[in-house]
């Protein structure tokens, strides 16, 4: 698979989506009738290394890191329990190989916050992944009619 196949998939497997394009990613924000500045981001696909997330080497020919928020259950029942937040600039630590292709594994920053990436997923495994991005596209639903709610 490669970023723009992954792109189309969920800026048509998802209603409502608004990708937006900075700082070497783009994050796909679930936003309807833009009633809030962004919307609520559930994933994004990352291209290059930023200041404090360098941790899977994207300056690699032709490497992404496509990240997904899931639910802590989830995160759970794939990863074990959540790792500690780290220092700032820091990575998680859970002894992963953060440059791994073709794996699912914590994102090496958000891990803590029951974010999960895979480098370059092969078809197989994007296909391992999509109940992942129809859950966190779920958990943006709601968090987006919480927000607009008030609440």
């Amino acid at each position: 698979m490669d970023s723009s196949s992954i792109t189309q998939h969920i800026t048509h497997a998802f209603a409502d989506i608004h990708p937006v394009s900075a700082w070497g990613e783009t994050s796909f924000f679930y936003n309807p009738g833009r009633k809030l500045p962004r919307g609520i981001y559930f994933t994004t696909l990352k291209d290059k290394d930023g200041d404090n997330d360098r941790a899977s080497n994207l300056q690699r020919p032709d490497v992404f890191r496509l990240n997904i928020g899931i639910s802590k259950l989830t995160y759970r029942s794939l990863l074990g329990p959540q790792p500690a937040r780290p220092a700032a600039g820091g990575v998680v630590d859970t002894g992963h190989d953060f440059t791994v292709l073709d794996q699912l594994l914590p994102h090496p920053v958000y891990g803590w916050m029951s974010w999960v990436s895979v480098l370059n997923p092969s078809a197989a495994t994007f296909e391992t992944v999509k109940p992942l991005l129809v859950e966190a596209y779920e958990l943006a639903v709601g968090k987006f009619a919480k927000r607009v709610a008030g609440g």
